[in-house]
């Protein structure tokens, strides 16, 4: 695919609705709070691994699913969702969204087995798919230009705080109720913000109808990765050279190359390849991809090493990591506007070297026995600075490159690849822990934290290659 630039100035001017300034807010909170509740869903359930496990007596290599069949199916219905949302309606498909979700969660709070209950969360997936697309979509359509870097830092800001305070709520609810309310808080929330946007939202369309998006293509997206993350899971347990392992790798790998030609040919194409000549959204969604692989393994090592090693207990271990969310919230809504001052590529780098530090520091100052306050809580601060620059600099950026017809798929897109950076992300802890013994296990975490803050370096070294500053971002720079 071509990666030439298209320059940001012949974007079309992006069109808004006329709303007040409290109407604006209005719309700004519930679209914040539409995918506060979806981004809580990929984290809650982290601290409740082992109490669901001893409900359904099952080990990690089967309860991994319960995170990642909500991501697989998230992260590929993501992109048709957006499109179906720009040619159907944003209102419509995210007061669908809601209900759906609600719905899913009761199914996933009342499963009876771990089978009925990796079903509810794909289920989950699929609804939360629909309500992130719509809402960025709708509050771009209500947001002016000037206020928008803002909206959107906001809007980011609340799915890293809930990405980052789930495991805190999941401990709390496990703790004092049972992990099935991880799932039951969601209905009520679900209900409250479906009635607040049936009377505040106003529908809005974006790029014609052509019908519903390639099924075969959307079965491809979820195949691929879902086929590698089996292999990368099950391979250092089953051996590299089982038949199964093998055979996930191989297929994961060929579906990528056959996906693509067929997003070239479908008469309704899964995925709009055309957005990616946009050279800046290029390097948003790589970079948020591979943030995002260290960000979502960053938090389920953190959560693990706690209870493991230093043996805190569930609501412990997430009451530990929690000042991270408090600080990704106060953050994040400046990065927006320091990015619309002295460019995202600065500000991603800094909150990239932020995290980078974090999780080096995780590897060199923790040891077997706890020593919160003077060694895990500067790496918090670090980590929280981090998320609040990087993540909402990415999704400001990748919004800034998008045609206003397309701002439904492209925020899709955007997503997407998060989630597919988080169920890499989950996939890669797993691998390269290993199975930990009593002798190796600090050596092993320590391994994992000098791995990904690896990775955070190589997604700055990337975004900085391929993204291009507008010329009034250099001229106000200078």
């Amino acid at each position: 695919m071509s990666t030439q630039p298209v320059p940001e100035a012949t974007a079309p001017v992006a069109r808004t609705i006329s709303v007040s300034p409290g109407e604006g807010r209005r719309i700004l909170a519930l679209t914040s709070l539409g995918v506060f509740i979806v981004f809580l869903d990929t984290t809650v359930v982290n601290v409740a691994f082992d109490t669901i496990g001893h409900s359904f007596d099952a080990g990690i290599t089967r309860l991994v699913w319960v995170l990642n069949g909500y991501t697989l199916v998230f992260a590929a219905f993501l992109i048709p969702a957006g499109q179906m949302a720009d040619t159907y309606g944003r209102k419509r498909l995210f007061q669908i969204g809601l209900v759906g979700f609600a719905l899913s969660s009761a199914l996933c709070g009342l499963a009876p087995g771990l089978g009925i209950l990796i079903a509810a969360r794909a289920a989950q997936g699929i609804f939360g798919a629909v309500i992130v697309p719509t809402s960025m979509a709708l509050l771009l359509h209500a947001s002016p230009r000037e206020r928008r870097a803002t909206a959107i830092s906001t809007w980011g800001a609340m799915a890293a705080v809930a990405t980052a305070i789930g495991p805190t709520l999941g401990a709390l609810l496990t703790e004092y109720l049972t992990w099935r309310w991880v799932f039951l808080l969601n209905i009520p929330l679900c209900l409250l913000a479906a009635a607040w946007g049936a009377r505040l939202l106003t529908e809005t369309l974006g790029a014609p109808s052509r019908g519903f998006p390639d099924p075969l293509g959307i079965a491809m997206s979820a195949a691929a990765p879902a086929s590698l993350s089996f292999a990368v899971i099950y391979g250092p347990r089953l051996g590299w050279g089982d038949p199964r392992v093998l055979t996930a790798a191989v297929a994961g790998v060929a579906l990528v190359p056959a996906l693509i030609r067929r997003m070239r040919h479908a008469s309704r194409p899964a995925l709009d390849l055309s957005l990616f000549r946009i050279r800046n959204f290029q390097a948003s969604n790589v970079a948020t991809l591979l943030f995002s692989v260290a960000f979502f393994a960053v938090l389920l090592s953190s959560l693990q090493f706690l209870q493991n090693v230093w043996h805190y207990s569930v609501l412990q271990s997430a009451l530990a990591v929690s000042p991270s969310a408090f600080v990704t919230a106060l953050v994040a809504p400046l990065a927006g506007r320091l990015a619309e001052r002295f460019g995202y590529r600065l500000v991603f780098t800094a909150g990239a070297l932020f995290y980078a530090t974090g999780a080096a520091a995780l590897a060199l100052r923790t040891g077997t026995s706890p020593h919160w306050a003077a060694h895990w809580l500067p790496t918090l601060l670090l980590n929280g600075i981090g998320v609040g620059l990087a993540l909402s600099t990415l999704n400001s950026a990748a919004a800034k490159a998008l045609p206003p017809e397309r701002f439904g798929v492209g925020t899709a897109i955007n997503n997407s690849f998060r989630q597919l950076g988080a169920l890499l992300g989950v996939s890669v802890f797993v691998a390269v822990l290993g199975t930990p013994t009593g002798r190796t296990i600090l050596g092993d975490y320590h391994r994992v934290w000098w791995f990904l803050a690896a990775v955070v370096l190589i997604s700055a070294v990337t975004y900085l290659a391929l993204h291009r500053e507008s010329a009034a971002t250099v001229r106000r720079r200078t």
